[in-house]
């Protein structure tokens, strides 16, 4: 295992990440994570992730489309927040549960970086088993106590799923 400073190697991330379509991190907290390329999701590895975007656009990628209100929760949401939503056709059949799809628009700039970089939404399973292929003491925001979790409704209906 790889082990890095504060700042994520991105050079580093994303060409294993290219090159194997997964990559395990353990992240400042301690906690591996893992990233996948939806592509290679199958139904044995469960539906417990979570779709990580880089830009407020690419939710019409992996959700049906929603109201303005929803999108601007989205947009204006000052912490952490995972969002659950109607999946689109484009997400694999079987990692929506009960059709709904869940997802996060990462704003901490050195992640949103990685993400960007790896141009693509991204699944991430968090608290992942794997053995790690790398490491940095950069915090993932989803692990923090502010976390928060809404249902969002294409007809503009929001709940708090945890608050």
């Amino acid at each position: 295992m790889k082990k890095l400073s504060v700042i994520l190697d991105h050079t580093l991330f994303v060409k294993q990440f290219r090159d194997q379509g997964a990559l395990s991190i353990k992240e400042g907290n301690g906690i591996t994570i893992t990233f996948l390329k939806p592509e290679n999701w199958k139904p044995e590895m469960g539906t417990d992730w979570v779709y990580l975007l880089f830009d407020l656009f690419q939710i019409r990628i992996i959700s049906e489309q929603f109201s303005e209100v929803s999108l601007d929760i989205v947009e204006f949401a000052s912490k952490p927040t995972i969002y659950s939503s109607p999946a689109n056709s484009r997400v694999p059949e079987g990692l929506a549960v009960k059709g709904n799809v869940r997802f996060s628009l990462i704003r901490d700039n050195e992640w949103n970086k990685l993400l960007f970089q790896l141009s693509q939404p991204v699944l991430v399973k968090m608290d992942s088993k794997s053995k790690p292929d790398v490491e940095t003491k950069k915090y993932f925001p989803l692990f923090g106590p502010n976390v928060k979790e809404f249902y969002l409704g294409p007809e503009g209906d929001v709940k708090i799923i945890k608050g």
